[in-house]
Order: C-alpha cells, then sequence, then structure tokens
C-alpha cells in the first residue's frame, strides 16, 4: 500500500489530536470487566450483566462508536471462605472508527479470586486475569485512496489491490488486574486497583510488518462516602498510560435515596467527571430494584472544539444484578459504582 488512504489519514489525525489509547468509557465505572479483570465477580448479588454504548464526536462522521456487553458471575460458593469470592466473566467488544472504516472486535473470558481479609469481611483483596480474542479488520470500500482524485473530485477507480491478510488481523491478547476494597463500617466504601492490558505485547499490523502494540497500564481509585442516613456520595477516578498517550479522569456524584429504603431503594445519581485536557462529563443515573442505568454526555473542550462543535459524545450504560433469593445470603462489600 504504497498510496495513501485518506479516511486512515483522517483517523491517526485525530488520534494525535485526542492522545487517543484503547477504546474506552467515560462512564469507566459502568463497565467492570473493561476496567480491570480482578472486578470479575466482584458483585454483592447471583449474577451481573453490564452494558455500554458510546459515540464519540458525532459531528466527525461517527468518528468512534463503541459498545460492550458482558456477564459475570460468582462459582463454587459453598466451597469458599465466607468472605471469599470465585468469580468468572465473559464480555463482547465492539469499536467502529471512521464511520466503520476500522472494525475491532473483541471477545474475553475472565476469572478473578478475591480474599477476605478480616472476621467481618470489611476487606478483601483480588487477582483477576482475561484471555482476549481480538479481530481487526479493515473495510477498503468506504476508503478513498490518491489515484482515485479526477477533476471531478475522488470519482475515479482505485488500481490497489488488497489480500484479505491485508486487510484482517487477528490475535490472542493477554490481560491482568489487582484490587483492594475496604471499609471501616460496612457503610463508607473505597477501593484501588491496578491493571495490565496486552501484556504478551501482540503483533499488530496490516501490512504485516513487526509492529508491536504497546501495553497499557490503568490505576483506579474511588469509594462511597454516607451523607445522612441514606444518601451517599460517590468518587471514582481512573489514570491510563500507554507509549506516551495519558488519559486521566476524576469526578464524583451525589446519590439521592428517594423511598428511604436501605435494602432496596430508588435512588436518582447527579455528577460530573472531567477527563483532562479533553472533556467535561455530566452524568446522571437512576437505580432501581436490580437496575442501574447512566447516561453521559462528554461536553469538549480540547482545541478539536472547532470540528466536534464542543460535542464530545453521549454515553449510556446499563447493569443489572440478580439478587439472591435467601434473604439470608452472605453479604459482599463490594464497591458501589
Amino acid at each position: 500500500m504504497k498510496k495513501i488512504i485518506f479516511g486512515l489519514a483522517f483517523l491517526v489525525a485525530i488520534a494525535s489530536e485526542s492522545s487517543a489509547q484503547d477504546p474506552n468509557f467515560s462512564q469507566f465505572f459502568s463497565s467492570p470487566l473493561t476496567l480491570n479483570p480482578a472486578l470479575t465477580g466482584k458483585f454483592d448479588g447471583v449474577y451481573r450483566v453490564a452494558g455500554n454504548y458510546r459515540n464519540q464526536w458525532p459531528t466527525i462522521n461517527n468518528a468512534f462508536t463503541t459498545m460492550t456487553a458482558s456477564v459475570d458471575f460468582g462459582v463454587l460458593k459453598n466451597h469458599i471462605p465466607e468472605f471469599d469470592q470465585f468469580g468468572i466473566g465473559i464480555m463482547a467488544f465492539s469499536d467502529k472508527s471512521g464511520n466503520g472504516v476500522l472494525q475491532n472486535n473483541f471477545a474475553a473470558l475472565s476469572m478473578a479470586y478475591h480474599k477476605g481479609l478480616d472476621e467481618n469481611g470489611y476487606h478483601q483483596i483480588g487477582a483477576g486475569f482475561q484471555t482476549t480474542f481480538v479481530q481487526k479488520r479493515l473495510d477498503v470500500t468506504k476508503v478513498v485512496f490518491e489515484d482515485q482524485l479526477t477533476p471531478l473530485g475522488f470519482t475515479g477507480v482505485t488500481s490497489e489491490i488488497f489480500s484479505n491478510n491485508q486487510v484482517n488481523v487477528k490475535y490472542l491478547d493477554v490481560n491482568a488486574g489487582v484490587f483492594y476494597n475496604g471499609s471501616t463500617n460496612g457503610y463508607n466504601n473505597f477501593y484501588l486497583g491496578a491493571s495490565m492490558y496486552h501484556i504478551n505485547r501482540p503483533k499488530e499490523s496490516f501490512q504485516g510488518g513487526n509492529f508491536v502494540l504497546n501495553s497499557r497500564t490503568t490505576i483506579q481509585a474511588g469509594g462511597k462516602i454516607p451523607v445522612g442516613p441514606y444518601n451517599f456520595f460517590h468518587f471514582a477516578a481512573n489514570h491510563s498510560m500507554q507509549a506516551k498517550a495519558h488519559n486521566t479522569m476524576i469526578g464524583g456524584a451525589y446519590a439521592m435515596n428517594l423511598n428511604a429504603n436501605e435494602e432496596n431503594p430508588t435512588t436518582v445519581y447527579f455528577g460530573s467527571w472531567y477527563r483532562f485536557g479533553d472533556a467535561v462529563i455530566p452524568y446522571v443515573g437512576l437505580e432501581f430494584g436490580e437496575l442501574h442505568v447512566g447516561v453521559s454526555y462528554d461536553v469538549n473542550t480540547s482545541s478539536l472544539k472547532p470540528a466536534s462543535n464542543v460535542r464530545g459524545g453521549g454515553e449510556i450504560s446499563l447493569i443489572y444484578i440478580k439478587k439472591p433469593v435467601d434473604p439470608n445470603a452472605k453479604k459482599l462489600n463490594c464497591p458501589k459504582f
């Protein structure tokens, strides 16, 4: 491929401007299996289903659309100590760039073990691993080549010929993480975690070269603080590093219990996050029964504002946690996002 692919050049320009890394969500706290493999099974319930959808910079020809769905659950609960948790999870992840020019599809299997550190179950530490099958495809029917330029515009026919290996990339990826959470009284909660992605540094190239994917390291921290008898303030931060790119987010949300019910609350969340050098992200959430829905919107503040019209992108998240049928089932002290 000696000639310039203008569609890909546009994507590279966007990535350079935004210091882009791997696909990620503004509501990182609502996408547990993409945040840290050690969060697999880290919830209080029978199983958890999570889904996220993001459309970033829609004014720039749908520059990036990202979606994921996952399910995880605890296993061997009757064969491990009371406050331990052994979790297994599966995840599907899809990311499309440049209105579908580049399509990334992932299928992942993860597992984690969380060890209780005290007799009350207030403190746990865990480690998790994740293996991912990755398929990346370049749709050459949606890009424009230099030799298609005519006096009437890009109306000519390209002479470029592609083999299947030049438009498809497949490989296995390995990720891992550690996670600690604790509480002083069973009502508050705080956590600290770290994860690393692309540990095996797989080769990734459409031209068959030796381009090696850089490892990405993330650090996350946060917690919740009671405000009155039923309400809470949640805060969370996430920092990731990949090659020379850095991505830092910090913020929080106030959780208002509308029915004064501690066991089965109806809660509204109001908050905001900030991605340094890029966007302010207002957030609204609603929790009722076993379902938690969140909506956020990136208000672009970077130098890309003229192209994006300050429209960074909308995002929606959904988490469903099936509660135990037995009211006397053991309760785990888990982070509440």
